[in-house]
């Protein structure tokens, strides 16, 4: 029986031929409406064959795969119609065997510079990804997918990027059938991912065109996020910097263009929250995160403890601001299969001024589901209310964050404290957006407080698992049965909502995103 690995390695994962028409279409506005009698085609990766469905001219076809019983299957659909040549469609496995191998017919293509830039590689390699450095470093070839013959051979080039199956595919054709034309499908980490930036000073091919479509389109396909297909001339040496692609719905209708670009000249989200990082005591929480861009938004929280394995700043008086801005920041706009790739960046210094900014992102930052501040980890320092506003029972035992906002604490001696935090003795300017999320707050806080079992001390998390409790997982349930709570919770979100339409413009001017 075949194993995983060589599963994962033997093909693409089915391209629906909705795409396979449109690819075609964007080949024949590249090369001309003559380009199948012009130009030879070879799919690399080709698994039954899916992806050269439509094409006329047999006699320019070469499809090879890793898997024997792929190829028997393209076999069997020629003897039904198929428009191949048996002797065209191999068993070869792309990443691992010598080009010695090939046909002859392709061969020669391939050793033939004039001919080598009329041959089209058309792709849809796997998107499988080996995340872990272990079996790298042991160099177990049998026990991980990504350890093929161009992963070691590419390794310098490749860098992080060595994991990704398809990158592999990418650089093996690049450097070694110089000047051809690449048309593949994959995802957009190749364009914009900063774990290919060394693959990309070294993949230096012009991309023509690009049109990018939703990941379940395609069979198989977990996630979402976008895939592109792209077409790049490998005879013009170019640096990718950016390009304006075509976006397709699920029903191959146009619904507008996405810039895409590498970030390369650019300092990243990451790079300025660790100038605001502390190392100081008075901890009042820690904000985890992981990466720059959607994908991981998950992943980006606060907490009360600081032991968890994930990277983390530490969060006190000093820099509590910035990290709201920066929790604020990331979760404003929510995740979707188009922005999945998108980096947030380091700003400009626009934002120092903006004090409602900052302001409306610490607001953002009290109520939003990402607080993950529990009694259970310790004292609770982001209670956002005195003990008379929500009518609890005693006194609480921090008052951090309501001295914080009214400016009671002296806060003095930090090289990285802004202007309007040094020795501030006013009270905080929240705009009207914030002062209805407070208000919104503040209603369910009061209710929480009514309840027996309150506890003074209780957070936001705290208190959605009062009311939401726990499944036989442990993880706390998505709704309530108390209809009261829940009108109110989603009287709170409706608020934070409209705050975050606020921020959100803030977030592209002062050069968080990029649009």
């Amino acid at each position: 029986m075949e194993n995983r690995i060589e599963k994962e390695r033997k093909g693409a994962f089915y391209t629906p031929q909705i795409w396979v028409e449109t690819s075609q279409h964007y080949l024949a506005a590249a090369f001309g409406q003559d380009w199948q009698d012009e130009y030879f085609v070879w799919d690399c990766a080709a698994g039954t064959g899916n992806l050269l469905t439509g094409l006329t001219n047999k006699y320019h076809i070469w499809a090879s795969t890793l898997d024997k019983q792929d190829v028997d299957v393209m076999h069997d659909r020629i003897k039904n119609g198929a428009n191949l040549l048996e002797d065209q469609v191999f068993q070869f496995d792309f990443l691992n065997d010598d080009f010695k191998k090939l046909p002859e017919g392709l061969r020669d293509i391939i050793e033939e510079p004039e001919k080598r830039k009329k041959l089209i590689i058309y792709i849809n390699p796997p998107y499988a990804e080996h995340t872990s450095k272990s079996n790298l470093l042991k160099k177990s070839y049998k026990e991980d997918l990504s350890q093929t013959k161009t992963q070691i051979k590419y390794q310098e080039v490749l860098k992080k990027s060595s994991f990704e199956l398809f990158a592999q595919f990418l650089i093996r054709i690049y450097e070694e059938i110089p000047d051809c034309i690449i048309a593949e499908f994959s995802k957009l980490k190749v364009l914009q991912a900063p774990n290919f930036s060394n693959f990309r000073s070294h993949f230096l091919a012009k991309l023509e065109k690009c049109f990018i479509v939703h990941s379940q389109t395609f069979d198989n396909v977990k996630g979402k996020f976008p895939i592109g297909f792209k077409i790049w001339n490998t005879a013009k040496r170019e640096r990718f910097s950016h390009i304006a692609a075509t976006i397709y719905d699920r029903k191959a209708t146009i619904i507008g263009e996405k810039m895409l670009c590498s970030y390369e000249e650019e300092n990243y989200i990451n790079t300025w929250i660790s100038e605001f990082q502390s190392k100081t005591n008075g901890s009042i929480g820690y904000l985890h995160y992981r990466g720059h861009d959607f994908q991981h938004q998950s992943m980006v929280f606060i907490e009360s403890s600081g032991e968890s394995s994930m990277t983390k700043f530490l969060i006190n008086k000093y820099n509590v601001m910035k990290m709201s801005i920066y929790l604020a920041v990331r979760h404003c706009l929510p995740a979707t299969w188009l922005n999945d790739r998108d980096q947030f960046l380091f700003p400009n210094k626009k934002w120092e001024k903006d004090e409602l900014f900052q302001n409306d992102c610490l607001t953002f930052a009290l109520f939003h589901g990402q607080n993950r501040i529990s009694v259970r980890g310790g004292i609770n320092y982001w209670i956002p209310f005195t003990e008379s506003e929500v009518n609890a029972r005693t006194k609480f035992k921090s008052n951090f964050m309501t001295d914080f906002i009214k400016g009671k604490l002296k806060i003095e001696g930090n090289g990285n404290l802004l202007e309007s935090e040094k020795n501030r003795t006013t009270p905080l300017d929240f705009s009207v957006a914030s002062q209805a999320v407070f208000a919104a707050g503040k209603a369910l806080w009061q209710y929480y407080h009514a309840q027996p079992q309150a506890d003074p001390n209780a957070s936001f998390y705290d208190i959605k698992l009062h009311f939401q409790g726990k499944n036989l997982q442990g993880r706390m349930q998505s709704r309530s049965e108390d209809a009261i709570y829940t009108n109110l919770l989603s009287d709170l979100k409706e608020k934070l909502n409209l705050l975050a339409q606020k921020i959100e413009p803030k977030i592209y001017e002062y050069g968080f995103l990029k649009r």
